[in-house]
């Protein structure tokens, strides 16, 4: 359960920081490199994508 939640906390940090990164695009009119909000949300959904194999992975074990 501790992994699942961490995962969780992570997934939604590189969420919070790629509407950060989209905002600083927009700010400055597209000049700045959109990874600034593309390589967050990559890694978000790695988190994400480890948070839900945890969640089955402990719904497994339940069983």
């Amino acid at each position: 359960m501790k992994r699942e939640k961490f995962f969780g906390i992570l997934t939604f940090a590189f969420v919070i920081l790629t509407f950060v990164g989209a905002g600083y695009v927009l700010i400055n009119k597209g000049q700045a490199n959109a990874g600034y909000a593309v390589i967050p949300m990559l890694i978000g959904l790695f988190f994400m994508n480890l948070t839900r194999m945890e969640q089955n992975k402990n719904n497994r074990n339940k069983k």
